[in-house]
C-alpha cells in the first residue's frame, strides 16, 4: 500500500492505517459490516468516513464524497465492482429504496468494498483533512500558524493520527458557523486552538483540550446535553491507549 505524508513526513503505512481505520469503526460501528452502509436524510452515509452519496437529482447540500473516494481507490490499483465503475450517482433514491436493497448483489458488494478498503479510506480522510487545514488556519485569523503547529504535534504522535480523524468524524472540523453554541464551536479546529502547547505530551493537551471545548458546549447548549459527556469523554481516552 502506499504511504502517506503529513506535513512534517510523518509516513502512514499500511499496518498503521489498518489499525486506525479499525478504532475508527469501532467508533462509529461497533466494527460491524452492516453498519458500514446506512441511509441518512436524502442520502447513503458510507464507510468509516460516513462519505455522503446522493442520488441523482437531490440538491447537494453537503460534499458529495463517495465518488471522491470511488476515484481514489481506482488511483490506487484497487479493483472496483463493474457497477461502481461508472455510477456518479447512488442507485438507491431514498430511505425505503435503500433499505429494500439491503441484501442485494449491489449492496453486498458495496460492503465488502468498504469492509476491504479500509486502509485506503484512512489514507483519503487524511488527504481530505491536509486539504482543509488552510480553510481552518483562515477561519482562526489571528491563531492560523499556532493551529497549524499544534496539529503537526498531534500528528507527530503514536496515537495522533486516530485521534484527530476520529475527532473530525465525531464532532467535525469546527470551521462551520452553524456549529455553534453561543458563538463557540466544539470542533477540531477549537480543540487545536486551546492546547496549551507548552508539553512535551501533545496528545494529552489534545485530549485535555477536547474535553474543554465538549465541556463548554454543554454548559452553552440551549438544551441539556450533560447526559451525553460520560461517553464522550469515554471515546476520548481511547486517544491515549
Amino acid at each position: 500500500m502506499p504511504e502517506i505524508a503529513t506535513q512534517e513526513n510523518q509516513l502512514i503505512n499500511k499496518k498503521d492505517a489498518a489499525s486506525i481505520g479499525h478504532k475508527i469503526w469501532i467508533n462509529e460501528g461497533a466494527g460491524k459490516e452492516k453498519n458500514l452502509i446506512s441511509w441518512d436524510k436524502k442520502f447513503a452515509s458510507l464507510g468509516i468516513g460516513h462519505f455522503i452519496w446522493y442520488p441523482a437529482g437531490i440538491k447537494r447540500a453537503k460534499d458529495d464524497q463517495f465518488p471522491q473516494i470511488l476515484e481514489f481507490l481506482q488511483q490506487q490499483q484497487v479493483e472496483l465492482p463493474e457497477w461502481l465503475q461508472n455510477t456518479p450517482d447512488c442507485p438507491w433514491n431514498s430511505h425505503e429504496d435503500f433499505y429494500n436493497n439491503i441484501n442485494s448483489d449491489k449492496m453486498l458488494s458495496l460492503r465488502q468494498l468498504l469492509k476491504d478498503t479500509i486502509p485506503f479510506q484512512v489514507q483519503f480522510i487524511i488527504k481530505r483533512l491536509e486539504q482543509a487545514l488552510p480553510k481552518m488556519m483562515a477561519a482562526t485569523k489571528q491563531q492560523g500558524t499556532y493551529v497549524r503547529k499544534q496539529f503537526d504535534r498531534v500528528a507527530q504522535t503514536p496515537m495522533g493520527i486516530y485521534a484527530i480523524i476520529d475527532y473530525v468524524n465525531f464532532k467535525g472540523k469546527g470551521t462551520s458557523e452553524k456549529e455553534r453554541y453561543q458563538g463557540e464551536g466544539w470542533g477540531l479546529l477549537q480543540v487545536l486552538e486551546n492546547m496549551p502547547g507548552n508539553s512535551d505530551n501533545a496528545i494529552t493537551e489534545f485530549v485535555l483540550a477536547a474535553d474543554y471545548v465538549l465541556k463548554r458546549r454543554i454548559k452553552n447548549a440551549p438544551k441539556d446535553e450533560s447526559h451525553w459527556l460520560v461517553g464522550w469523554r469515554n471515546r476520548l481516552k481511547t486517544y491515549t491507549y
